[in-house]
């Protein structure tokens, strides 16, 4: 279960293609959607934008980590 991931920026017009677990290294995005959506990485989830999938953290209380009006 990890509890930082970071994506890499690495594909077309930035967008994700690989993510980076600490302890595990670079992880291709398909890979990580699956584990995420098997619940292996309960903090975060999945979300499409034209047809493909894609990795990103859920809120939390922290301010500092979420984008507020």
């Amino acid at each position: 279960m990890a509890k930082n991931i970071k994506g890499n920026h690495d594909g077309k017009g930035s967008r994700n293609e690989t993510y980076t677990i600490p302890g595990r290294g670079t992880i291709p995005r398909k890979k990580l959607v699956k584990e995420v959506e098997n619940g292996k990485h309960p903090e975060f989830s999945t979300y499409e934008i034209d047809g493909e999938k894609f990795v990103r953290g859920n809120p939390d209380d922290s301010s500092k980590n979420n984008v507020n009006e």
